[in-house]
């Protein structure tokens, strides 16, 4: 059982990795938060018959649970151990990766169901590129922290996971920017390409009388709140991005990273909005089943 009271002449900002000593009420209720939410995760998957969500959103809630854990432990030992510091680190910053994919797979069937024809790249690019390159910032990010946990110094693994951030926030705002981009045109009826030339030869005879405003019309409720529900949940992980960016950047010494209720608000809360969105907004059951059985 850990001491009521911190060692004597213990003084955090000197004693501590983090230059605090995490809250425990706030460890155990974002602990208790991200499982919750990784179980909910689970049933929705099998019961929507959405396996790949284990490899992707339930991952991200595993993780963020062991973040989470790592803090709490950090907390029993007014965070002198540096096992647990880098534990909380590393995972906390690699798990929103896997979060991320959701909404590449989620962005690419939309534009197949609503109209390719008004998105700069065609639907299937969204799931391999940005995919891949949400591969390669993770396997940066887990490199990094594998060398910060054995290192003497953790700071060259520091700024291999800070590459990797910046890496994976650069290509958040190439797939905002071209997810706002494929929204506006679809909304305006101005597509990049004529309609017919966009679709799979197999779409094309059965919609070509189907014009861009009945399109528009059709766009049910339930999709309009999946989108605004996309829509934050993308926005939720982008200021998490530009946090954890600028936290690591100010070095581990930083004003940013020895603040606790930075992280806790611009990451942990940010985080678990999202993942917490994607429970409540689910796309097993907002998106129209017809839209998972469309070929690229």
């Amino acid at each position: 059982m850990a001491p009521s009271a911190p060692p004597p002449s213990f003084n955090a900002q000197f004693d501590s990795q983090y230059h605090y000593v995490p809250t425990k009420s706030v460890c155990i209720i974002f602990l208790a938060l991200f499982g919750l939410s990784g179980l909910l995760h689970i049933v929705e998957a099998f019961y929507f018959r959405m396996h790949w969500l284990l490899a992707t959103a339930v991952l991200a809630c595993v993780g963020e649970a062991i973040g989470w854990s790592g803090r709490y432990w950090s907390s029993l030992n007014w965070g002198r151990e540096q096992t647990p510091f880098l534990m909380q680190i590393s995972t906390t910053i690699i798990s929103p990766t896997f979060l991320l994919a959701v909404y590449f797979v989620l962005l690419g069937r939309i534009i197949l169901m609503l109209g390719p024809q008004y998105s700069r790249l065609p639907p299937k690019y969204y799931l391999r590129i940005f995919c891949t390159v949400d591969v390669i910032a993770l396997v940066v990010q887990a490199v990094g922290g594998a060398w910060a946990s054995v290192a003497v110094d953790p700071r060259p693994g520091g700024r291999v996971m800070l590459y990797g951030i910046i890496f994976q926030l650069v290509a958040l705002i190439a797939y905002n920017a071209l997810g706002a981009e494929f929204f506006w045109r679809f909304y305006f009826d101005r597509p990049t390409r004529s309609r017919l030339n966009s679709l799979p030869p197999s779409q094309a005879s059965s919609t070509s009388d189907i014009s861009p405003k009945q399109d528009i019309n059709r766009l049910s409720k339930r999709m309009q709140v999946l989108i605004c529900g996309i829509v934050f949940s993308n926005t939720c992980i982008f200021i998490r991005g530009v946090y954890r960016t600028i936290e690591l950047s100010d070095g581990w010494n930083g004003r940013i990273i020895s603040t606790q209720v930075y992280f806790n608000v611009l990451d942990g809360a940010m985080i678990l909005l999202a993942t917490a969105t994607l429970n409540i907004l689910h796309p097993g059951y907002l998106m129209p089943p017809a839209a998972w059985n469309l070929k690229y």
